[in-house]
């Protein structure tokens, strides 16, 4: 009963504090209290205010740059492949516009032309055709109507290449320029070059002279282009004189050959 009374004592005591605030208020006797608790808050608030404010920046920064970041990886992503899809269809183009280059040179009429892509060079050149294609032993690789070596090894898949610079390789050759002709043979010496020997003294060599296959060999067609003369050295005390042979094209820049299979 005490606890009773005790309470409903507290609750009149804040009933009639109210009502007794209320009136005051209204009479603007409050306002001095007010000003003063408000100097007091106004600031506390207003940096509450500021604090949430960049508090709710930062989340808002953190989110936009995950967000961004996310859109960079996509757009990183898609360029990558758009990237990858201009190098395969630029590298596509090159080994069509070769082929058509090597089918203009070479009558189809008159060579059957199995295209193969290099992919490996070690001493010999790797190509990705083999038996399975029709490769066999023996047959002329070229690149448009540029000798670029003979199969000399087949396996199902691929086929390995004697390059025309190898020392195992010996061409029979003639050169040709617009006032002299000779006939020799065509030795590789490794690296981009290769030797013609074997030129009679009566014949003419000269700088600048194209090397063509002479087509004696088996299943090298005639008129294959090897080379041209870089150097000729003349030796009067031997039958015979010899010419440097340098290499058109880089092995390592070519993305598509052709094997000759029926000259």
């Amino acid at each position: 009963m005490k606890v009773i009374l005790a309470d409903l004592k507290i609750f009149i005591f804040l009933f009639f504090s109210s009502l007794l605030l209320l009136f005051l208020d209204n009479l603007n006797f409050l306002n001095f209290p007010k000003t003063a608790i408000q100097t007091v808050t106004v600031p506390i608030q207003y940096g509450f205010y500021q604090t949430g404010k960049n508090i709710s920046r930062q989340f808002e920064f953190l989110f936009l740059a995950r967000r961004s970041a996310q859109e960079n990886k996509a757009l990183r992503l898609q360029l990558a492949e758009v990237i990858a899809d201009n190098s395969n269809l630029r590298t596509e183009l090159r080994e069509t516009q070769s082929l058509i280059d090597s089918y203009n040179k070479l009558s189809p009429k008159t060579f059957d032309l199995l295209p193969a892509r290099p992919i490996g060079l070690t001493r010999y050149l790797t190509i990705d055709k083999g038996s399975n294609e029709g490769a066999v032993v023996g047959q002329a690789v070229v690149f448009k109507d540029h000798y670029i070596g003979q199969i000399k090894s087949v396996s199902p898949r691929t086929s390995d290449v004697l390059l025309s610079t190898d020392p195992d390789s010996k061409i029979a050759v003639f050169s040709q320029g617009k006032d002299s002709s000779a006939r020799g043979i065509l030795s590789g010496q490794f690296g981009s070059e290769a030797l013609m020997d074997k030129i009679l003294h009566q014949e003419e060599v000269m700088k600048g002279d194209l090397v063509y296959s002479d087509g004696t060999e088996g299943k090298l067609p005639k008129g294959l282009i090897l080379g041209k003369v870089v150097e000729v050295n003349t030796r009067q005390n031997e039958v015979f004189k010899t010419a440097k042979v340098e290499s058109l094209y880089n092995i390592l820049e070519l993305d598509v050959v052709a094997i000759i299979k029926s000259p």
